[in-house]
């Protein structure tokens, strides 16, 4: 009895070992599955203009389906524009992002001008034409330099609208995805920023938050160029 008293005091008096502490959440990976990013590029071959979409737009018929899905996707996903712009294939695409390959969503944003056409366009990834390529990732390393493809020789590099920004995925529950069209009246011209570029005139609120938001962020142009709400939009795509 002695010994099994003396047995049950030394039982009771050791320390019990610590839980296994939960890694903090910023030296993990954001989540699971695929960040489906889908750019969709119109054009008018009347006005001579491009403008991409990476979001559904106010009018549905410029829609992307840009998602997240355990699923990668491989074909853009595009609505069939309004008659007048169509939808261009080559400049078109689609990158799935392993969300389990790193803490930061890197959005590179390359915008091109063409000075003959009076005609800027966009891409986010790279389309059909690696000319426009464009270096989104999803990266353990945030991302300060933006990578772009040079442009075809008639469409050129504008350094000043481009951009990037890294999305730290583990701060937030959704990626906020705002889209900011402008237009330009006197030169027919539209042009998108997903992030803010050099010229924060054209600045967009993309974020990860813990809420998700509803309505897009845009800077108000320059004066020339002007927002267009009707295609500007935003989507929070789960992340957590």
């Amino acid at each position: 009895m002695v010994a099994a008293a003396a047995g049950m005091c030394a039982f009771t008096g050791m320390t019990a070992p610590a839980p296994a502490s939960t890694p903090p959440r910023q030296a993990q990976v954001a989540a699971s599955g695929y960040l489906n990013l889908h750019q969709c590029v119109y054009y008018s071959s009347s006005a001579t203009n491009h403008f991409t979409t990476v979001v559904p737009s106010s009018d549905g018929r410029f829609a992307t389906g840009t998602n997240v899905s355990t699923t990668a996707d491989t074909q853009p996903s595009c609505g069939q524009g309004d008659g007048n712009y169509t939808l261009i294939p080559l400049l078109s695409g689609v990158k799935a992002l392993n969300l389990a390959s790193g803490r930061y969503l890197n959005l590179h944003q390359c915008v091109y001008y063409s000075s003959s056409a009076t005609d800027h366009f966009t891409t986010v990834v790279t389309g059909g034409d690696g000319r426009f390529a464009t270096g989104t990732n999803v990266s353990n390393i945030a991302d300060t330099q933006v990578a772009c493809g040079s442009g075809d020789g008639n469409y050129s590099l504008i350094p000043l609208l481009s951009g990037v920004k890294a999305l730290d995925l583990t701060s937030g529950s959704y990626a906020n995805l705002h889209q900011c069209v402008y237009y330009s009246s006197s030169a027919t011209d539209h042009f998108t920023t997903v992030v803010t570029g050099s010229d924060g005139r054209f600045a967009t609120g993309t974020n990860v938050s813990t809420t998700a938001d509803t309505q897009p962020s845009c800077g108000q142009g320059d004066g020339n160029y002007t927002l267009i709400p009707l295609l500007s939009g935003v989507k929070a795509l789960s992340v957590a």
